[in-house]
């Protein structure tokens, strides 16, 4: 089986060491009288986002076969699922 980069295989190992790296370093939200440490957070919802990805990745590579019709859906995709948040963090 030949290694193919994709979109969703960048996406997924940026996740990753985020992820890790919040695991690592402490990062604190601190307000006056508040003290809240998000990391456990952030990078759960990270490791979530790896899962999905590669997830999806799987999915694409067994519906297409041709890689250069892959990196245009996959980058469609991405570039919608970064729409929906926009618009879901306005709503919100």
């Amino acid at each position: 089986m030949k290694l193919r980069i994709t979109p969703l295989n960048i996406v997924a190992a940026i996740s990753a060491v985020v992820a890790i790296y919040l695991f690592i370093k402490p990062v604190r939200l601190a307000t006056p009288g508040y003290s809240f440490n998000f990391n456990g957070l952030m990078a759960s919802l990270l490791v979530g986002l790896v899962v999905v990805s590669f997830i999806t990745d799987l999915i694409f590579r067994f519906t297409l076969k041709d890689l250069k019709r892959i990196w245009i859906v996959e980058m469609v995709f991405i570039v919608i699922a970064i729409i929906l948040m926009l618009i879901l963090q306005k709503v919100v």
